[in-house]
């Protein structure tokens, strides 16, 4: 099995795939994707993880996570939702060791529950009731 970190496969986006771009970073449609749709925005400058990007390369990901937000709300209106995030590190999940954030669209009843969304990385931390 190829190493994607070796070279790095978010390096090259002509590999990866470019769906939008702009100085900073790319957009490109994940391979394997959580949901149609699933979209991963990459920093052009190699750096592991969010945490080493800087203001700029922030804002540039985020102007291209609206491009993409519009763009998958105008293809697919089944669309209800999105959770964003990113892996930072190999403990947090992280397999490609170059930032990047995913969008992933979310539909109506895509899963049983959908409460806790991204604490769902921890299964048991899902699902909790709230204190009054």
């Amino acid at each position: 099995m190829k190493d994607p970190n070796d070279p790095c496969l978010f390096c090259n986006p002509k590999i990866s795939g470019v769906a939008h771009e702009n100085n900073l970073a790319y957009a490109s449609y994940d391979s394997y994707p959580v949901s149609e749709y699933h979209c991963l925005i990459i920093p052009k400058r190699h750096m592991s993880d969010y945490f080493e990007l800087t203001n700029n390369e922030i804002i540039a990901c985020n102007d291209l996570i609206k491009i993409i937000k519009n763009e998958i709300l105008n293809k697919d209106q089944t669309v209800k939702a999105f959770n964003i995030g990113t892996n930072a590190g190999k403990e947090s999940g992280q397999s490609i060791m170059h930032c990047h954030i995913h969008v992933i669209p979310r539909r109506e009843d895509d899963v049983e529950n959908p409460q806790g969304g991204v604490r769902s990385v921890i299964p048991k931390k899902q699902h909790y009731k709230r204190k009054i």
